[in-house]
């Protein structure tokens, strides 16, 4: 059964995970530092600081900028319920609003109708690793004196007219989990140009204290510290950030991969009828996830034909505002409602070989090429 994604991982990272091992220093310390360094070059970001997970960097990066108790953060619906989670545990309210079919990304026009009072910040997602309107986000950002802290999850290695994802908003949030194109294992980054802020993230995540455990360990009086801050224990650990590091030589090679498979589904799939391919700008695109639309009505039954073929397939997302522990912040979204019941994720990942990437392409045309089924659409 082919997955819909997988990470790459090979004995280049085994072989740097030994050196960790070997040193005794598993936490928080310089390989850590080292893959900081190595992100904000690649990057070309003023601070780039490492965390735990994905989540943990989206709920930093909002405490950091001072999101409360009360204040509204606009959110699109359709995205992983951890963008939610970073949002409510600070008892701020995620105001949800609604995407455009061409490319799943936040409409702005729809963000701009959801600014209020209460509003602090604006959390766009890239959407398969496609960037938003930045230009037109920023812009209503910055007439109602907004934050703009970027659910980078899927766009790790992406550009927005010539500039890389992790510059453009006044935080961006990336995750590394074990599928995402670059992965540590478990991971995340907070990449930002304000140094006030990024000090204050540097002591948040590992629990409000002043100085990191390895500059403690270099120190004469390495059993002195002072908590100065609401902290948590989001740091990222050397284990991760060799994994990691091991990756960042990589990535471009992973991304023009997927790329590449990107095109051919989109050669093979653009005038099938009964399916409906995303618009994708693939030049500046670091693609995470291939996403279709597909009949409400049959895409149960595409899954399943697609299972029995050995093509795994999944859902990226249930729109979260259905969600229970969400409901009391539902509002109305029937483009993002609708959108929700179409969309069908795909295989996509740097180790298909392109046999796998034939066989996706020929049990969709299978199934879209048999009458019954077409005469069955709306």
């Amino acid at each position: 059964m082919l997955p819909v994604s997988r990470p790459s991982i090979g004995n280049d990272e085994l072989i740097e995970i030994g050196k960790i091992l070997d040193s005794g220093w598993l936490g928080l310390g310089s390989t850590v530092f080292e893959f900081e360094k190595k992100l904000e070059e690649y990057l070309d970001s003023p601070h780039v600081l490492t965390v735990n997970t994905g989540t943990s960097a989206l709920h930093l990066a909002l405490d950091a900028f001072g999101v409360g108790p009360g204040d509204e953060v606009i959110v699109p619906s359709l995205t992983f319920c951890a963008s939610i989670q970073a949002i409510t545990v600070l008892g701020a309210i995620p105001v949800f609003c609604e995407i455009n079919a061409e490319n799943l990304n936040l409409d702005v026009q729809d963000v701009k109708k959801r600014v209020t009072k209460k509003t602090k910040a604006i959390m766009p997602i890239h959407y398969c690793g496609q960037p938003c309107d930045m230009n037109g986000l920023i812009s209503v950002a910055r007439e109602n004196n907004l934050f703009v802290i970027e659910d980078a999850a899927h766009a790790f290695g992406s550009t927005y007219r010539g500039k890389k994802i992790g510059t453009l908003g006044d935080a961006t949030c990336f995750s590394f989990d074990p599928i995402k194109t670059l992965t540590c294992g478990e991971g995340g980054a907070i990449s930002l140009a304000d140094a006030e802020v990024a000090e204050i993230i540097t002591k948040k995540r590992i629990l409000g204290i002043d100085k990191d455990t390895w500059h403690r360990h270099r120190n004469e009086r390495s059993w002195d510290y002072a908590v100065t801050t609401q902290g948590y224990r989001y740091h990222m650990s050397n284990i991760n950030a060799a994994i990691g590091m091991v990756q960042l030589s990589k990535v471009d090679i992973f991304i023009r991969r997927k790329k590449d498979i990107v095109n051919r589904y989109n050669t093979a799939f653009s005038n099938l009828p009964g399916m409906k391919i995303l618009t994708w700008n693939i030049n500046e695109t670091a693609p995470f996830a291939y996403i279709v639309r597909v009949p409400s009505k049959l895409r149960d039954n595409i899954s399943e034909f697609l299972k029995v073929k050995g093509v795994g397939t999944g859902i990226h997302y249930i729109p979260n505002h259905i969600q229970p522990f969400f409901e009391k912040y539902k509002s109305e979204l029937p483009i993002t409602e609708q959108l929700g019941k179409e969309i069908l994720t795909l295989p996509l990942y740097f180790d298909m070989t392109d046999d796998e990437v034939s066989l996706v392409i020929e049990s969709m045309l299978e199934y879209f090429s048999q009458s019954i089924i077409i005469q069955e659409l709306p």
